[in-house]
């Protein structure tokens, strides 16, 4: 959704009877990256997504891996500062859609050519592929580019039939990535759709492919309390889809936001996606609307809102993202996109809502507005950020570059995110290792 849309909806939702607005605490970000732009100059560079990857000898040399879109990837460094740049592949021919990278996940220790390897997984929205980089703790050690291409060459689209399919661009889009005892696996949405799709990874002959395990349609229609119909607006033919994703590996449990319903907890049993079921609402749930052929984009009729949405996340609902702490504890986040904050749930139980966050200025960075993704990481990493680590996506980097719009990623300590609560947040940087999540 664009910034302009995103800032009338959010206008709107001001005047929706009874929808209590969270209180949300100030975060300050620490590190910021540099701004890319999305015109020719910029190479059409628009940030969207991060990961990091947690180095295994010196963890204070661990990598922020964040999505540009049509550009590619970039790799920086826990200071902010790019390391490689790696271009989304080029279009297979004249009338094809070039390369378009949109998620990104890590993935730790995966068998590849008899060797353990680390893996950056990337939704290529343009090819509806997925992507996989081998990432080199000895190249980070030298300063070499880290991330190196061992792609399959022959995997297969995730969701298309035909090329001709592909270029509709109802493509790979979300990615959530995890391991299972010796197997690992990416969950990737469907651009336009609310199809959610289970792949296994394979190692052919030293290089990364999958197969399909299982495939999960989310709702695109509900049937409100007062017993009423209701789907959420969207484009001509499009039905409510989803991005932002994160797996619970000990739990094996999948969180997935539907960008204009809310947020989706589905168990993993067995690689099979059990029962979803709808743990928030976003405000707008449930609101009549109307299309505007004319300016592309949904008027919500907030005068006649039934108040059936939720009162945490503002549509849309992004950036999926889990603090690990002992014992299941921790925290389910997710970025409320609408109104430029990212609600906190419980891990455990029944995912109670805790409360809100905005990451606001501060004497180094900007703060983040229209986030679209975010990761945390509980572990120290070096001086830099000994308490763990929060990145998000910031859709609105400044100060601007004249009438270009800039987009970054924003890194935060969590020890700031967990001390902003007036009941302070858990800080614990030993009871889960990502490289070892059993």
């Amino acid at each position: 959704m664009s910034a302009s849309a995103l800032s009338t909806l959010t206008a709107a939702l001001l005047m929706v009877p009874g929808a209590a607005a969270p209180q949300p605490v100030a975060v300050p970000a620490r590190v910021e990256t540099p701004a890319v732009y999305d015109d020719e100059a910029g190479g059409n560079a628009d940030a969207d997504d991060p990961a990091v990857w947690v180095d295994p000898h010196d963890a204070g040399h661990s990598l922020v891996i964040g999505t540009l879109k049509k550009a590619g990837l970039d790799v920086y460094g826990l200071d902010g500062k790019r390391l490689q740049h790696i271009a989304a592949p080029a279009a297979p021919g004249e009338d094809a859609a070039p390369g378009r990278f949109n998620n990104v996940d890590v993935v730790y220790g995966f068998e590849l050519g008899g060797r353990k390897t680390d893996l950056a997984l990337v939704s290529d929205r343009g090819r509806d592929r997925v992507r996989a980089y081998a990432i080199d703790p000895g190249a980070v050690a030298t300063g070499r580019p880290p991330l190196r291409d061992v792609t399959a060459a022959d995997a297969a689209p995730v969701f298309s039939t035909s090329e001709a399919e592909v270029d509709d661009q109802r493509t790979a889009y979300g990615l959530a990535a995890f391991s299972d005892d010796d197997n690992a696996y990416a969950v990737v949405s469907r651009r336009s759709e609310s199809r959610v799709r289970l792949l296994r990874l394979e190692d052919r002959d030293g290089r990364v492919g999958y197969r399909t395990e299982d495939t999960l349609d989310l709702p695109t229609s509900f049937r409100l309390p007062d017993g009423t119909g209701w789907a959420p607006c969207a484009d001509p033919g499009d039905r409510p889809q989803v991005e932002g994703m994160v797996v619970d590996q000990e739990e094996h449990v999948l969180y997935a936001a539907q960008e204009d319903v809310g947020l989706w907890r589905v168990g993993l049993d067995d690689e099979e996606f059990e029962r979803p079921e709808l743990i928030d609402r976003v405000r707008e749930y449930g609101t009549p609307w109307t299309y505007d052929a004319e300016q592309e984009e949904c008027v919500l009729d907030t005068a006649h809102d039934p108040g059936f949405g939720g009162a945490h996340l503002s549509a849309d609902a992004e950036g999926a993202t889990l603090y690990h702490a002992a014992d299941g504890k921790g925290y389910l986040l997710a970025s409320s996109q609408g109104d430029n904050t990212f609600a906190v749930y419980e891990r455990q139980g029944r995912n109670t809502y805790l409360g809100s966050f905005a990451v606001t200025d501060s004497a180094a960075t900007d703060g983040v507005q229209h986030s679209d993704g975010s990761t945390a990481v509980n572990v120290p990493l070096g001086r830099s950020f000994p308490k763990g680590l929060l990145v998000t996506h910031d859709g609105e980097a400044t100060p601007a570059d004249g009438d270009r719009e800039g987009t970054d990623f924003k890194l935060t300590g969590w020890d700031s995110v967990a001390a902003a609560f007036p009941k302070p947040l858990t800080v614990d940087t030993k009871s889960f290792d990502p490289r070892d999540p059993d």
